[in-house]
C-alpha cells in the first residue's frame, strides 16, 4: 500500500459542490484491481498525484491484484459506500461476469459507475520474420486445415477474448495458447514461437518501438494516433471488430450520487493535466474521462459483448 501525499498546490483544485461540500475530509483509498508493475498500476500512479491535488487529501493507493481482477474488486464491494474508497478496474470487469461461474459478487449490483478513464486498444502483433503479413493472411489461416496459434496471458485473459472475438467474427479457428502473464506470451511471439498476439497497444509499444515485434492491425475503432500507418482489424477485413483494454472507476453500491458527481468531476479535470495526458497518450491510450451515466451504459453493453462471444466460442474457465 503506498500513500500519494496531498500536494501543496491546493489552487489548482476547483470548488466542490454544496451538497457534500465537506468531502473529502480524510484520505481516499484507491483499490487497484491489479498487482503493481502493470498497465493498470501504471495508470493509478499517473494520475494518483494530480488527483491527491485536486481533491486535497491524500490518494492512498492499494493494489490487491489476482484472479482477473476479482479479489481486488471482492474488497472493493465490502467496502462501506462512504466515498473513501474507490475502485480502478479494467476490462475484466465486465468479462468476469461472463467467464466466472462463482464469482463472491454481482458486478452491476455491487458497484456504482464512476468514470471511464480510458481505452487502450488491442494490436495485432507478430514477431519481425513472422509469414503473417496482414488480417486476410490470418483469416485465410485461420480457416485452414492447421490454423495458427495465438498466444495470452491467461485463460480468460483480455487477449484471450479478443482473439476469439477475432475467431466468432471471421469465422476462423485459430488456437489459443495460454501462459502465465503477458510477458511470457509476448516473449514467444517475439522469438516466434507462437505466430501472433492481439496484445494490449500499452504493453506491446515499446516492443513495436525497438522492432522486436511488427503490428499488422490495430482492435480500436479507429487508427492509433501512436500507429496511424496501421490498419484497424475493421477495415482489413473483419467489419464492426473492436476490441480494447480500458481503465474505469467504480465506488461500492449506495455510495452517494453527490460524492460520485464530485470524484467524475474530479478525474476528468485530471486527464485534462498536460503532464497527465502525455504520459497516458504515451503508452497508446485515448483518453475519455466520462460521466457516471455514460460509463453505466458502457459497462452494461461490455458485458452483454462479452456474454455472446464467450457463448459463442465456448469458452470455460470453471
Amino acid at each position: 500500500m503506498i500513500r500519494i501525499p496531498a500536494l501543496a498546490a491546493l489552487a489548482l483544485a476547483l470548488p466542490l459542490s454544496t451538497a457534500h461540500a465537506a468531502w473529502p475530509e480524510k484520505p481516499v483509498t484507491l483499490i487497484v484491481t491489479y498487482p503493481p508493475g502493470g498497465t493498470v498500476d501504471t495508470v493509478a500512479r499517473i494520475i494518483g498525484p494530480r488527483l491527491s491535488a485536486r481533491l486535497g487529501q491524500s490518494v492512498i493507493i492499494d493494489n490487491k491484484g489476482g484472479a482477473g481482477g476479482m479479489i481486488g474488486g471482492a474488497a472493493a464491494a465490502r467496502s462501506a459506500p462512504d466515498g473513501y474508497t474507490f475502485m480502478l478496474d479494467a476490462s475484466n470487469h465486465a468479462q468476469n461476469p461472463a467467464l466466472q461461474s462463482k464469482m463472491s459478487f454481482d458486478t452491476l449490483k455491487a458497484f456504482d459507475a464512476v468514470s471511464l478513464l480510458l481505452r487502450v486498444p488491442n494490436v495485432l502483433v507478430t514477431s519481425p520474420q513472422g509469414k503473417i503479413a496482414s488480417v486476410q493472411d490470418l483469416i485465410r489461416n485461420g480457416k485452414s486445415a492447421n490454423p495458427a496459434y495465438f498466444a495470452s496471458a491467461g485463460p480468460g485473459s483480455a487477449q484471450h477474448l479478443a482473439g476469439e472475438l477475432f475467431n466468432v467474427m471471421a469465422g476462423t479457428s485459430l488456437v489459443h495458447v495460454a501462459y502465465k502473464g503477458g510477458g511470457p506470451a509476448m516473449v514467444d511471439v517475439m522469438s516466434g514461437q507462437v505466430p501472433i498476439m492481439f496484445a494490449s497497444l500499452g504493453s506491446a509499444w515499446t516492443h513495436i518501438q525497438s522492432g522486436k515485434l511488427r503490428p499488422i492491425a490495430v482492435g480500436g475503432d479507429k487508427r492509433s494516433a501512436v500507429l496511424p500507418q496501421i490498419p484497424t482489424i475493421a477495415e482489413s477485413g473483419v467489419p464492426g471488430f473492436s476490441s480494447y483494454e480500458w481503465n474505469a472507476v467504480f465506488a461500492p453500491a449506495g455510495t452517494p450520487k453527490a460524492i460520485i458527481d464530485q470524484m467524475s468531476a474530479a478525474l476528468a479535470d485530471v486527464l485534462k493535466d498536460p503532464e497527465v495526458k502525455a504520459k497516458l497518450e504515451g503508452i497508446g491510450a485515448e483518453l475519455v474521462g466520462s460521466s457516471p451515466a455514460e460509463l453505466e451504459s458502457f459497462r452494461r453493453a461490455e458485458i452483454q459483448k462479452w456474454q455472446d462471444v464467450v457463448k459463442k466460442s465456448g469458452i470455460t474457465i470453471n
